[in-house]
This record gives C-alpha cells, structure tokens and sequence, in this order.
C-alpha cells in the first residue's frame, strides 16, 4: 500500500552534491540578476521541484564553507563527528580494560589450589 505525499511534507529524497552545488549557483546568480535576495530560494526550489527548506539550508552551509557568513564549515563538522566517533570508542576500550583489570586482580587475590 502505497503512502500518500502531502505537500509540504517531509520526503525522503537524496540530493547528490552536484543538484546541491546547482542549486546554490542558481540562487546566486538570480541574487545577482534582481539585487536582491528575497523569493529567491523559493523561486529556485520550485523551478527545480526542490522543497525550499533544503536549498536555504545548502545556500547557507555553502556561505558559512566559503567564509561569506559566520558558522562552523562542514570540514569542520566533519572532522567533529570523527572525534566524537573515536571518543565513543576510546571511552568503550576503556572501560573493557577496566573490567578485565578488575577481573584479573581478583583472580590474584584467590588463594591458589596447589
């Protein structure tokens, strides 16, 4: 049975960074064209069947990478998650050696069966 899409709603779709990277060119160079920034994104959006939400967020992630607005790069992101990812796992090692440490000194300080 299939789901019914409403509009506006939220979709599942994958946009490749090639659509991404159109889609930002697209807002800027009709920026350029009209002076001003108002109803471009939307206009964009809706010329490329986009929803509008998704290509603000790529003009603005493109703005912050290029250093033209304030905000953390997606390098920077990236290179975030990487650390968290190894912390998490560093925090897990951690803890087996703790428990092995703690299970083994117990197992010294049985007597022994000789």
């Amino acid at each position: 049975m299939a789901s019914k899409q409403v509009a506006g709603g939220p979709t599942s779709r994958r946009y490749s960074e090639e659509e991404k990277a159109a889609a930002v060119r697209m807002v800027r160079t009709l920026r350029a064209e009209l002076g001003t920034s108002q109803g471009t994104v939307k206009r964009v959006a809706d010329q490329l069947g986009y929803g509008a939400e998704s290509v603000r967020t790529w003009v603005k992630q493109a703005d912050i990478d290029e250093g033209q607005a304030p905000g953390v790069s997606s390098q920077e992101s990236e290179r975030m998650k990487a650390l968290e990812q190894e912390n998490r796992e560093l925090r897990r090692t951690n803890e087996i050696l703790r428990r092995a440490a703690s299970f083994f000194a117990a197992e010294l300080d049985r007597p022994s069966k000789r």
